[in-house]
């Protein structure tokens, strides 16, 4: 069985990559990423976060921090374009939306927190909340 599985696999390469244009995909072809791809770095004050969200206008992007929970969620809109004389036979631009969610170690501090998107990537850093001092009670 695993020698058809692997038959096959050579054949849907060579297919998609030695003559892609005998096979054409349907319009708006490939799917969205299964999820938001980031990166999270941690230091004593904050988390910086870089999450790649290519072909996304800024505001398509939301962001959303909750204490230690961030969700970040992204909708990619397909634009039609209608020509003269001519059809499209093959897009491989996706549409749709994709979300991430994950829960950090700390509090995030909301009022201090900054996001930023250049060239597909989106930048948030964002600080710990830092624990409320502790107060000593004066025992009456």
């Amino acid at each position: 069985m695993n020698r058809h599985l692997a038959t096959r696999s050579f054949f849907d390469e060579f297919f998609n990559d030695a003559a892609p244009a005998f096979y054409v995909k349907p319009l708006h072809g490939d799917g969205l990423p299964a999820q938001i791809r980031v990166d999270v770095k941690e230091t004593p004050e904050a988390y910086t976060l870089q999450a790649e969200v290519p072909g996304v206008s800024r505001e398509d992007i939301q962001v959303n921090v909750d204490g230690k929970l961030v969700t970040l969620r992204a909708e990619i809109k397909q634009q039609d374009s209608q020509t003269e004389g001519g059809k499209l036979l093959r897009s491989e631009r996706y549409y749709g939306a994709v979300s991430r969610s994950f829960q950090l170690p700390v509090d995030v501090d909301n009022s201090a927190a900054k996001a930023k998107y250049e060239n597909g990537v989106l930048q948030l850093t964002l600080p710990k909340k830092t624990a409320g001092a502790a107060q000593r009670l004066t025992i009456e």
